[in-house]
Protein backbone atom coordinates (compact mmCIF):
# COMPACT_ATOMS: atom_id res chain seq x y z
CA UNK A 1 0.00 0.00 0.00
CA UNK A 2 3.21 2.26 0.80
CA UNK A 3 4.73 1.60 -2.40
CA UNK A 4 1.33 2.41 -3.86
CA UNK A 5 0.98 5.54 -2.79
CA UNK A 6 4.26 6.99 -3.36
CA UNK A 7 4.23 5.43 -7.06
CA UNK A 8 0.78 7.93 -7.70
CA UNK A 9 2.43 10.71 -5.46
CA UNK A 10 4.38 13.27 -7.80
CA UNK A 11 8.03 13.55 -7.79
CA UNK A 12 9.08 16.49 -8.35
CA UNK A 13 8.67 19.67 -6.00
CA UNK A 14 6.12 21.45 -7.89
CA UNK A 15 3.69 18.89 -7.70
CA UNK A 16 3.94 17.90 -3.90
CA UNK A 17 4.08 21.19 -2.97
CA UNK A 18 0.75 21.91 -5.40
CA UNK A 19 -0.62 19.04 -3.76
CA UNK A 20 -0.40 19.88 -0.23
CA UNK A 21 -2.01 23.07 -1.54
CA UNK A 22 -4.56 22.00 -3.33
CA UNK A 23 -5.70 19.27 -1.18
CA UNK A 24 -6.98 21.70 1.76
CA UNK A 25 -8.83 23.73 -0.27
CA UNK A 26 -10.70 20.60 -2.11
CA UNK A 27 -11.60 18.84 1.16
CA UNK A 28 -12.55 22.38 2.73
CA UNK A 29 -15.11 22.47 -0.19
CA UNK A 30 -16.62 19.30 0.26
CA UNK A 31 -17.12 19.73 4.39
CA UNK A 32 -18.58 22.99 3.39
CA UNK A 33 -21.08 21.08 0.14
CA UNK A 34 -21.76 18.12 2.67
CA UNK A 35 -22.62 19.55 5.89
CA UNK A 36 -24.14 23.30 4.49
CA UNK A 37 -25.49 22.73 1.10
CA UNK A 38 -27.00 19.18 1.76
CA UNK A 39 -27.90 19.10 5.07
CA UNK A 40 -29.12 22.74 6.09
CA UNK A 41 -30.17 23.45 1.95
CA UNK A 42 -32.19 20.03 2.76
CA UNK A 43 -33.67 21.51 6.14
CA UNK A 44 -34.57 24.59 4.99
CA UNK A 45 -36.77 22.55 2.04
CA UNK A 46 -38.47 20.14 4.37
CA UNK A 47 -39.42 23.42 6.49
CA UNK A 48 -41.25 25.40 3.94
CA UNK A 49 -42.83 22.20 2.51
CA UNK A 50 -44.59 21.67 5.97
CA UNK A 51 -45.86 25.01 5.98
CA UNK A 52 -47.28 25.05 2.54
CA UNK A 53 -48.39 21.59 4.01
CA UNK A 54 -51.20 23.60 6.36
CA UNK A 55 -52.44 25.50 3.22
CA UNK A 56 -53.05 22.19 1.41
CA UNK A 57 -54.70 20.15 4.40
CA UNK A 58 -56.78 23.40 4.86
CA UNK A 59 -58.15 22.90 1.17
CA UNK A 60 -58.82 19.62 1.56
CA UNK A 61 -60.99 20.03 4.81
CA UNK A 62 -63.18 22.65 2.78
CA UNK A 63 -63.59 20.46 -0.46
CA UNK A 64 -64.80 17.32 2.25
CA UNK A 65 -67.12 19.70 3.70
CA UNK A 66 -68.99 20.50 0.39
CA UNK A 67 -72.21 18.58 0.11
CA UNK A 68 -71.95 18.30 -3.62
CA UNK A 69 -69.04 18.05 -6.20
CA UNK A 70 -69.73 21.28 -8.32
CA UNK A 71 -69.74 22.96 -4.75
CA UNK A 72 -66.30 21.19 -3.63
CA UNK A 73 -64.89 22.35 -7.45
CA UNK A 74 -65.84 25.61 -7.03
CA UNK A 75 -65.00 26.31 -3.40
CA UNK A 76 -61.70 24.56 -4.07
CA UNK A 77 -60.69 27.04 -7.31
CA UNK A 78 -61.79 29.79 -4.72
CA UNK A 79 -59.58 29.15 -2.35
CA UNK A 80 -56.78 27.72 -4.45
CA UNK A 81 -56.80 31.00 -6.81
CA UNK A 82 -56.15 32.64 -3.44
CA UNK A 83 -53.24 31.06 -2.30
CA UNK A 84 -51.83 30.33 -5.64
CA UNK A 85 -52.61 26.95 -6.37
CA UNK A 86 -53.30 25.14 -9.74
CA UNK A 87 -55.83 22.61 -9.39
CA UNK A 88 -58.09 19.88 -11.23
CA UNK A 89 -61.11 18.26 -9.40
CA UNK A 90 -61.39 15.24 -10.30
CA UNK A 91 -58.16 14.10 -11.38
CA UNK A 92 -57.92 12.70 -15.01
CA UNK A 93 -57.50 9.38 -14.82
CA UNK A 94 -54.06 8.81 -16.02
CA UNK A 95 -52.19 7.37 -13.10
CA UNK A 96 -48.84 8.75 -12.71
CA UNK A 97 -46.98 5.58 -10.92
CA UNK A 98 -45.35 6.76 -8.43
CA UNK A 99 -42.75 9.68 -7.71
CA UNK A 100 -41.17 11.29 -10.35
CA UNK A 101 -38.01 12.88 -9.29
CA UNK A 102 -34.35 13.17 -10.98
CA UNK A 103 -31.60 11.36 -9.34
CA UNK A 104 -29.40 13.93 -8.72
CA UNK A 105 -32.59 16.06 -7.57
CA UNK A 106 -31.76 16.19 -3.75
CA UNK A 107 -34.15 19.50 -3.34
CA UNK A 108 -36.73 17.18 -4.65
CA UNK A 109 -36.34 14.13 -2.46
CA UNK A 110 -36.94 15.86 0.41
CA UNK A 111 -40.01 17.89 -1.03
CA UNK A 112 -41.39 14.66 -1.83
CA UNK A 113 -40.42 12.58 1.48
CA UNK A 114 -41.93 15.32 3.24
CA UNK A 115 -45.39 15.44 1.53
CA UNK A 116 -45.37 11.71 1.53
CA UNK A 117 -45.02 11.43 5.16
CA UNK A 118 -47.37 14.27 6.59
CA UNK A 119 -49.90 13.98 4.23
CA UNK A 120 -51.27 11.14 4.20
CA UNK A 121 -54.09 11.92 1.47
CA UNK A 122 -50.84 12.38 -1.34
CA UNK A 123 -50.49 9.30 -3.65
CA UNK A 124 -48.00 10.79 -5.86
CA UNK A 125 -45.15 13.66 -6.62
CA UNK A 126 -44.30 15.09 -9.85
CA UNK A 127 -41.17 16.90 -10.00
CA UNK A 128 -39.93 15.87 -13.63
CA UNK A 129 -42.90 17.03 -15.63
CA UNK A 130 -42.72 21.02 -14.73
CA UNK A 131 -39.48 20.62 -13.03
CA UNK A 132 -40.20 24.85 -11.62
CA UNK A 133 -43.52 23.36 -10.42
CA UNK A 134 -45.00 20.87 -7.52
CA UNK A 135 -48.00 18.72 -8.76
CA UNK A 136 -49.05 16.15 -5.79
CA UNK A 137 -52.15 13.77 -6.66
CA UNK A 138 -54.48 13.79 -3.31
CA UNK A 139 -57.48 11.31 -2.07
CA UNK A 140 -60.57 13.64 -1.97
CA UNK A 141 -64.26 12.98 -0.81
CA UNK A 142 -65.02 13.65 -4.23
CA UNK A 143 -62.24 11.54 -6.10
CA UNK A 144 -58.76 12.44 -6.65
CA UNK A 145 -57.55 15.97 -7.43
CA UNK A 146 -54.32 17.09 -9.32
CA UNK A 147 -52.89 20.30 -7.39
CA UNK A 148 -49.71 22.39 -8.65
CA UNK A 149 -47.54 25.35 -6.87
CA UNK A 150 -44.14 27.14 -7.53
CA UNK A 151 -41.79 25.39 -6.46
CA UNK A 152 -40.13 27.84 -5.00
CA UNK A 153 -43.01 28.02 -2.27
CA UNK A 154 -41.12 24.44 -1.01
CA UNK A 155 -37.73 24.86 -1.71
CA UNK A 156 -34.69 27.54 -0.68
CA UNK A 157 -33.53 28.78 -3.98
CA UNK A 158 -30.45 26.72 -5.21
CA UNK A 159 -27.37 27.84 -3.39
CA UNK A 160 -25.66 28.20 -7.12
CA UNK A 161 -24.02 31.79 -6.63
CA UNK A 162 -22.92 30.40 -3.57
CA UNK A 163 -21.06 27.66 -5.26
CA UNK A 164 -19.76 29.53 -8.19
CA UNK A 165 -18.56 31.80 -5.10
CA UNK A 166 -17.19 29.30 -3.43
CA UNK A 167 -15.38 27.71 -6.60
CA UNK A 168 -14.61 31.25 -8.19
CA UNK A 169 -12.55 32.17 -4.77
CA UNK A 170 -10.84 28.88 -4.38
CA UNK A 171 -9.37 29.10 -7.88
CA UNK A 172 -8.38 32.35 -7.61
CA UNK A 173 -6.74 32.20 -3.80
CA UNK A 174 -5.05 28.50 -5.95
CA UNK A 175 -3.74 30.50 -8.61
CA UNK A 176 -2.44 33.60 -6.01
CA UNK A 177 -0.78 31.33 -3.95
CA UNK A 178 0.72 29.21 -6.88
CA UNK A 179 2.36 32.40 -8.06
CA UNK A 180 3.92 32.57 -4.24
CA UNK A 181 4.92 29.20 -4.51
CA UNK A 182 6.37 29.07 -7.75
CA UNK A 183 8.32 32.27 -6.02
CA UNK A 184 9.43 30.49 -2.67
CA UNK A 185 10.59 26.79 -5.63
CA UNK A 186 12.19 29.13 -8.26
CA UNK A 187 15.65 29.57 -5.97
CA UNK A 188 15.49 26.13 -5.24
CA UNK A 189 15.12 24.67 -8.70
CA UNK A 190 18.22 27.15 -9.48
CA UNK A 191 20.30 25.91 -6.82
CA UNK A 192 19.73 22.69 -7.97
CA UNK A 193 20.25 23.71 -11.45
CA UNK A 194 23.46 25.43 -10.46
CA UNK A 195 25.22 22.30 -8.14
CA UNK A 196 24.16 19.30 -10.90
CA UNK A 197 25.67 21.79 -13.29
CA UNK A 198 28.79 22.04 -10.97
CA UNK A 199 28.72 17.96 -10.41
CA UNK A 200 29.03 17.32 -14.39
CA UNK A 201 31.97 19.93 -14.45
CA UNK A 202 30.31 22.98 -15.38
CA UNK A 203 30.31 26.27 -13.34
CA UNK A 204 27.15 28.15 -13.83
CA UNK A 205 26.28 31.42 -12.61
CA UNK A 206 24.66 31.67 -9.60
CA UNK A 207 23.00 34.21 -6.98
CA UNK A 208 21.13 33.44 -3.58
CA UNK A 209 17.79 34.36 -3.79
CA UNK A 210 14.32 33.16 -2.07
CA UNK A 211 13.69 33.02 1.74
CA UNK A 212 16.18 33.11 4.40
CA UNK A 213 16.62 29.49 4.49
CA UNK A 214 17.44 29.22 0.45
CA UNK A 215 19.95 31.90 0.32
CA UNK A 216 21.71 30.04 3.59
CA UNK A 217 21.62 27.09 1.63
CA UNK A 218 22.86 29.26 -2.00
CA UNK A 219 25.17 30.71 0.16
CA UNK A 220 26.94 27.48 1.50
CA UNK A 221 26.69 25.65 -2.08
CA UNK A 222 28.88 29.11 -2.87
CA UNK A 223 31.35 29.29 -0.14
CA UNK A 224 31.63 25.17 -0.93
CA UNK A 225 31.86 25.44 -4.69
CA UNK A 226 34.71 28.05 -4.05
CA UNK A 227 36.95 26.10 -1.82
CA UNK A 228 36.91 23.19 -4.34
CA UNK A 229 38.10 25.46 -7.08
CA UNK A 230 40.65 26.63 -5.06
CA UNK A 231 41.77 23.45 -3.83
CA UNK A 232 41.53 22.29 -7.10
CA UNK A 233 43.78 25.09 -8.26
CA UNK A 234 46.16 25.10 -5.72
CA UNK A 235 46.65 21.46 -6.48
CA UNK A 236 47.15 21.94 -9.86
CA UNK A 237 49.92 24.43 -9.51
CA UNK A 238 51.40 22.39 -6.74
CA UNK A 239 51.79 19.63 -9.16
CA UNK A 240 52.82 21.63 -11.98
CA UNK A 241 56.28 22.62 -9.41
CA UNK A 242 56.59 18.67 -8.77
CA UNK A 243 56.10 17.60 -12.21
CA UNK A 244 59.17 20.23 -12.88
CA UNK A 245 60.70 19.19 -9.97
CA UNK A 246 61.14 15.38 -10.95
CA UNK A 247 61.38 15.56 -14.51
CA UNK A 248 64.63 17.82 -14.14
CA UNK A 249 66.42 15.01 -12.30
CA UNK A 250 65.16 12.24 -14.20
CA UNK A 251 66.76 14.44 -17.42
CA UNK A 252 70.20 14.39 -15.89
CA UNK A 253 69.93 10.62 -15.38
CA UNK A 254 69.03 9.73 -18.58
CA UNK A 255 71.71 12.77 -20.04
CA UNK A 256 74.56 11.07 -18.10
CA UNK A 257 73.15 7.22 -19.12
CA UNK A 258 73.94 8.18 -22.57
CA UNK A 259 76.87 9.19 -22.27
CA UNK A 260 78.59 6.15 -20.54
CA UNK A 261 78.98 2.73 -22.77
CA UNK A 262 76.44 0.12 -23.71
CA UNK A 263 75.92 -2.76 -21.33
CA UNK A 264 73.48 -4.24 -19.79
CA UNK A 265 73.80 -2.37 -16.73
CA UNK A 266 73.26 0.87 -18.37
CA UNK A 267 70.69 -0.99 -20.54
CA UNK A 268 68.99 -1.95 -17.38
CA UNK A 269 69.34 1.75 -16.04
CA UNK A 270 67.72 3.17 -18.68
CA UNK A 271 64.71 0.82 -18.35
CA UNK A 272 64.24 1.69 -14.50
CA UNK A 273 64.27 5.94 -15.47
CA UNK A 274 61.63 5.08 -18.07
CA UNK A 275 59.65 3.57 -16.11
CA UNK A 276 59.94 6.20 -13.56
CA UNK A 277 58.89 8.69 -16.07
CA UNK A 278 56.26 6.71 -16.93
CA UNK A 279 55.32 6.77 -13.53
CA UNK A 280 55.66 10.12 -13.01
CA UNK A 281 53.26 10.51 -16.02
CA UNK A 282 50.46 8.55 -14.71
CA UNK A 283 50.57 9.73 -11.32
CA UNK A 284 49.90 13.37 -12.02
CA UNK A 285 47.35 12.74 -15.02
CA UNK A 286 45.62 11.13 -12.07
CA UNK A 287 46.27 13.99 -9.04
CA UNK A 288 45.58 16.48 -12.24
CA UNK A 289 42.41 15.04 -13.98
CA UNK A 290 40.73 17.55 -16.02
CA UNK A 291 40.61 20.26 -13.81
CA UNK A 292 42.70 22.96 -16.05
CA UNK A 293 40.49 21.98 -19.25
CA UNK A 294 37.11 23.79 -20.20
CA UNK A 295 34.04 22.13 -21.28
CA UNK A 296 33.00 22.53 -24.78
CA UNK A 297 30.25 21.17 -26.64
CA UNK A 298 31.81 18.14 -28.44
CA UNK A 299 30.37 15.31 -30.77
CA UNK A 300 31.14 12.06 -29.09
CA UNK A 301 30.81 10.29 -31.88
CA UNK A 302 34.17 11.67 -33.37
CA UNK A 303 35.68 11.56 -30.02
CA UNK A 304 35.34 7.85 -30.26
CA UNK A 305 36.60 7.45 -33.66
CA UNK A 306 39.84 9.49 -33.08
CA UNK A 307 40.59 7.30 -29.79
CA UNK A 308 40.03 4.23 -32.08
CA UNK A 309 42.49 5.34 -34.73
CA UNK A 310 45.11 6.19 -32.16
CA UNK A 311 45.13 3.22 -30.56
CA UNK A 312 45.38 1.43 -34.03
CA UNK A 313 48.43 3.56 -34.84
CA UNK A 314 49.73 2.60 -31.73
CA UNK A 315 49.35 -0.34 -32.49
CA UNK A 316 46.67 -1.89 -29.91
CA UNK A 317 44.46 -4.91 -30.96
CA UNK A 318 41.11 -2.51 -31.01
CA UNK A 319 38.26 -2.00 -33.31
CA UNK A 320 35.22 -0.01 -33.47
CA UNK A 321 31.92 -1.48 -32.63
CA UNK A 322 28.17 -0.17 -32.81
CA UNK A 323 27.61 3.23 -32.65
CA UNK A 324 23.30 4.35 -31.47
CA UNK A 325 22.13 7.57 -31.57
CA UNK A 326 23.42 11.38 -32.68
CA UNK A 327 23.87 14.66 -30.84
CA UNK A 328 26.43 16.49 -28.80
CA UNK A 329 27.69 16.80 -25.26
CA UNK A 330 29.41 19.00 -23.08
CA UNK A 331 32.66 17.86 -22.31
CA UNK A 332 36.19 17.62 -21.57
CA UNK A 333 37.42 16.10 -24.66
CA UNK A 334 41.55 15.54 -24.10
CA UNK A 335 40.07 14.38 -20.58
CA UNK A 336 37.44 12.17 -21.43
CA UNK A 337 39.57 10.84 -24.73
CA UNK A 338 42.48 10.04 -21.68
CA UNK A 339 39.83 7.97 -20.02
CA UNK A 340 38.97 6.68 -23.12
CA UNK A 341 42.44 5.51 -24.05
CA UNK A 342 43.44 3.95 -20.49
CA UNK A 343 40.48 1.96 -21.00
CA UNK A 344 41.62 0.76 -24.54
CA UNK A 345 45.04 0.50 -23.11
CA UNK A 346 43.72 -1.65 -20.15
CA UNK A 347 42.00 -3.91 -22.51
CA UNK A 348 44.62 -4.49 -25.01
CA UNK A 349 47.49 -5.00 -22.49
CA UNK A 350 45.19 -8.02 -21.10
CA UNK A 351 43.17 -9.27 -24.38
CA UNK A 352 43.57 -10.10 -27.88
CA UNK A 353 40.88 -8.28 -29.15
CA UNK A 354 39.20 -5.21 -27.94
CA UNK A 355 36.27 -3.12 -29.33
CA UNK A 356 34.55 0.49 -28.48
CA UNK A 357 31.19 0.99 -28.91
CA UNK A 358 28.57 4.12 -28.16
CA UNK A 359 25.22 5.03 -27.33
CA UNK A 360 24.23 8.25 -27.28
CA UNK A 361 20.76 8.65 -25.11
CA UNK A 362 18.51 12.26 -24.42
CA UNK A 363 20.16 12.08 -20.40
CA UNK A 364 23.51 10.28 -20.94
CA UNK A 365 26.06 8.90 -23.29
CA UNK A 366 27.46 5.77 -23.23
CA UNK A 367 31.10 4.81 -24.32
CA UNK A 368 31.81 0.77 -23.93
CA UNK A 369 35.15 -0.76 -24.03
CA UNK A 370 35.02 -4.59 -24.28
CA UNK A 371 37.67 -7.41 -24.72
CA UNK A 372 38.07 -10.96 -24.96
CA UNK A 373 40.42 -11.38 -21.71
CA UNK A 374 39.78 -13.04 -18.35
CA UNK A 375 37.80 -10.52 -17.10
CA UNK A 376 37.75 -9.35 -13.41
CA UNK A 377 35.62 -11.43 -10.74
CA UNK A 378 32.37 -9.56 -9.56
CA UNK A 379 33.63 -9.26 -6.01
CA UNK A 380 36.65 -7.11 -7.14
CA UNK A 381 35.41 -4.75 -9.82
CA UNK A 382 34.99 -2.06 -7.48
CA UNK A 383 38.49 -2.57 -5.64
CA UNK A 384 40.07 -2.61 -8.91
CA UNK A 385 38.82 1.36 -9.50
CA UNK A 386 40.88 2.21 -6.15
CA UNK A 387 43.85 3.76 -6.97
CA UNK A 388 47.18 2.38 -6.15
CA UNK A 389 45.39 -1.07 -6.10
CA UNK A 390 46.82 -4.09 -8.10
CA UNK A 391 44.63 -7.73 -8.23
CA UNK A 392 46.05 -10.84 -7.48
CA UNK A 393 43.93 -12.73 -9.78
CA UNK A 394 43.84 -13.66 -13.19
CA UNK A 395 43.70 -10.25 -14.34
CA UNK A 396 45.49 -6.93 -13.18
CA UNK A 397 43.43 -3.91 -14.91
CA UNK A 398 46.68 -1.93 -14.37
CA UNK A 399 49.42 -4.67 -15.26
CA UNK A 400 52.20 -4.13 -17.45
CA UNK A 401 54.17 -1.75 -14.95
CA UNK A 402 51.27 0.27 -13.77
CA UNK A 403 50.99 1.72 -10.50
CA UNK A 404 47.31 0.87 -10.48
CA UNK A 405 45.74 4.26 -11.72
CA UNK A 406 44.02 3.51 -14.69
CA UNK A 407 40.78 2.19 -14.23
CA UNK A 408 40.83 5.13 -11.24
CA UNK A 409 41.43 8.05 -13.19
CA UNK A 410 38.87 6.79 -15.78
CA UNK A 411 36.33 6.74 -13.22
CA UNK A 412 37.22 9.87 -12.11
CA UNK A 413 36.49 11.49 -15.20
CA UNK A 414 33.30 10.51 -15.36
CA UNK A 415 32.03 11.42 -12.03
CA UNK A 416 33.29 14.90 -13.05
CA UNK A 417 30.81 14.89 -15.89
CA UNK A 418 28.22 13.43 -13.70
CA UNK A 419 28.26 10.06 -14.61
CA UNK A 420 29.91 6.84 -13.53
CA UNK A 421 32.64 4.23 -14.73
CA UNK A 422 31.14 0.14 -14.16
CA UNK A 423 32.36 -2.93 -14.75
CA UNK A 424 30.70 -5.71 -15.93
CA UNK A 425 31.54 -8.95 -18.31
CA UNK A 426 30.84 -8.87 -21.74
CA UNK A 427 28.54 -10.81 -23.13
CA UNK A 428 29.67 -10.97 -27.20
CA UNK A 429 33.33 -11.29 -26.26
CA UNK A 430 33.78 -12.42 -22.81
CA UNK A 431 35.68 -10.42 -20.90
CA UNK A 432 35.95 -6.83 -19.24
CA UNK A 433 33.07 -4.37 -20.15
CA UNK A 434 33.54 -0.91 -19.14
CA UNK A 435 31.04 1.78 -19.34
CA UNK A 436 31.78 5.45 -19.53
CA UNK A 437 28.87 6.86 -18.37
CA UNK A 438 28.62 10.71 -19.33
CA UNK A 439 25.30 12.67 -17.87
CA UNK A 440 24.18 15.18 -20.83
Amino acid sequence: MRLRLKSILPRGLYGRAALILILPIVTIQLVVSITFIQRHYEGVTRQMTRGVLIEVRQLLREIDRAPTLAEARALAEEIAGGLEFQMTLPAPPDEPGGDRIAWWDLSGKAIAGTLDTDLPQVRSVDLQVHPREVWMRLDTRWGEMDLGLDRRRVAASNPHQLLVLMVATSLLMTLIAFFFLRAQLRPITRLAEAADAFGKGRNVPYRPRGASEIRAAGAAFIDMRNRIERQIEQRTLMLSGVSHDLRTPLTRLRLGLAMLPEDEEVEALEGDVSQMERLVNEFLAFARGDAVEEPVETDPEDLVRRAVTNAERGGLPVTLGRIEGKGTIRLRPEAVMRAVENLVSNAARHADRARVSLAISDRAVRITVEDDGPGIPKAQRDEAMAPFTRLDGARNPNAGGGVGLGLTIAADIARSHGGSLRLAQSEDMGGLRADLVLAR
